[in-house]
């Protein structure tokens, strides 16, 4: 883009770069999300001596994985969006006006903050996003969401291979990713998960798609156990 602004000023008259094709080493990049058992644990967290910072956190984290919000949408989100059995939002980054329905995890959330008024009619409480995914990483930490992932990437032809145990990799983004990979793995179409998360594409669901086939296929296995089990 430099290049052709500076062509079009009269800088410089070549046109050499437009054949430029430059080849970087690249992975795909991993998706960190909870599975159901691990988001189950950090729902029944008890923050115990941390207090109420900590119950927010967990509060608010599991609106996501259980509504597909985006942290700065649930932060936005008001009481005036909220309806008996769905929420109303139009999505900070790409502007979409969505419908979510509300299930029993995402309205029982929202029963404990009913009665705890905030300024501006919003239903969650402010808490900065840096604080958020710190105390994120402790909750899940505590929870022992801990097995150890590799996270791999380049610069330029050069490898990096990191080993992090799971927690360290947990923050805001995880949830809205925790929501989409469980709800494929449960069975949903992806064209309806996509009404939901307001995804425009099947291009950027690929990653997640790919991810319940594996968990698909590793399910149907278990009918090969089944078989080896009436044999015996």
């Amino acid at each position: 883009m430099f290049l052709k602004w500076a062509r079009a000023e009269g800088y410089h008259s070549s046109s050499a770069y437009e054949a430029f094709r430059p080849k970087f080493k690249s992975t795909q990049k991993r998706v960190i999300f909870l599975e159901w058992p691990e988001l189950m644990r950090v729902w029944d967290y008890d923050p115990g001596e941390h207090g109420d910072t900590y119950a927010l956190c967990r509060d608010v984290f599991c609106f996501c994985a259980f509504t597909s919000l985006r942290y700065s949408d649930a932060q936005a989100l008001k009481w005036s969006d909220v309806s008996r059995d769905s929420i109303r939002v139009t999505t900070q980054k790409t502007q979409d006006s969505l419908r979510i329905e509300l299930n029993r995890w995402s309205q029982e959330i929202l029963g404990r903050y009913v009665d705890c008024p905030v300024e501006g009619d919003f239903v969650f409480p402010r808490i900065p996003n840096q604080l958020m995914n710190r105390e994120l990483k402790v909750i899940c930490r505590e929870c022992g969401i801990d097995e150890p992932v590799r996270v791999t990437w380049f610069r330029g032809s050069e490898r990096f291979d990191e080993v992090h145990p799971k927690y360290e990799l947990i923050g805001t983004h995880c949830a809205r990713r925790t929501f989409v990979c469980n709800a494929l793995m449960m069975g949903i179409s992806p064209s309806v998960v996509m009404r939901w998360t307001g995804h425009s594409d099947y291009k950027a669901m690929r990653p997640y798609i790919d991810i319940a086939d594996s968990a698909k296929a590793q399910a149907m296995s278990l009918f090969d156990a089944k078989n080896k089990e009436s044999e015996t």
